[in-house]
């Protein structure tokens, strides 16, 4: 009986704590992704996460075709960021205040924006380019519509859903980053350092990550009654 209660205890706390690490990362993974990931004196020169999916297209290597670069992996964090706010802010057993979720929502749909290039018309968002960005957003709108019936789904799936997101947008940005930082560096003549946003971005990711994996793990079974005539 006494192991059984410290067990309970124990997942209780765990879920506690996940349950605090959640908006924990996705301030952290925000903020990153609005800091520099390239950083440099000049503020110019400064590359924030989402200039660098516009930015990449413009190097030597990508133009003539030698750096093969998909930069539409620059906007995974923010997608994966959304889509997670989305999926666990409005689940009931996470009990979030009302007001947490009106922030992390508002904050979302803000965030949301990014994913748009600086300059764009109707019209060039249907080509080739920029197809992808437009219909990203679309599911980020769609989703962050419908939190309050995602948030009736178990929890167990929206958690481990969430960290699939944030896992995939860690490391395939991650990977896209080491693999233009050189090419960048011959650009700007002296190689400029990963900026801090980068950095914090990453970590944001991977507290989401643990905290879903966390959840999913600590969820107690999901129970669906039926009702007997």
């Amino acid at each position: 009986m006494k192991l059984g209660l410290a067990r309970g205890l124990a997942q209780g706390s765990g879920s506690m704590i996940a349950r605090l690490c959640l908006p924990l990362g996705w301030v952290l993974a925000t903020a990153g992704y609005y800091g520099p990931w390239i950083a440099h004196e000049t503020a110019a020169l400064t590359l924030t996460g989402s200039d660098m999916g516009e930015f990449v297209k413009f190097l030597p290597g990508v133009s003539d075709g030698s750096l093969q670069v998909m930069r539409q992996l620059f906007y995974l964090p923010p997608v994966a960021v959304v889509l997670s706010v989305a999926l666990l802010v409005g689940n009931r057993s996470l009990h979030y205040s009302l007001l947490l979720r009106v922030v992390a929502l508002v904050l979302s749909l803000a965030l949301s924006v990014q994913l748009l290039p600086p300059a764009w018309s109707p019209s060039s968002l249907m080509t080739a380019e920029f197809r992808l960005q437009p219909i990203a957003l679309g599911l980020c709108w769609l989703a962050l519509a419908g939190f309050w019936l995602l948030g009736r789904l178990p929890l167990r799936m929206t958690a481990l859903l969430s960290s699939a997101l944030t896992v995939l947008a860690g490391v395939l940005s991650a990977w896209q980053m080491l693999a233009v930082k050189s090419a960048i560096d011959t650009v700007y003549g002296t190689p400029p350092s990963v900026g801090w946003g980068c950095f914090v971005c990453l970590v944001g990711l991977t507290v989401l990550t643990a905290a879903g994996i966390a959840l999913a793990l600590l969820a107690p079974p999901h129970h669906t009654t039926t009702r007997h005539k």
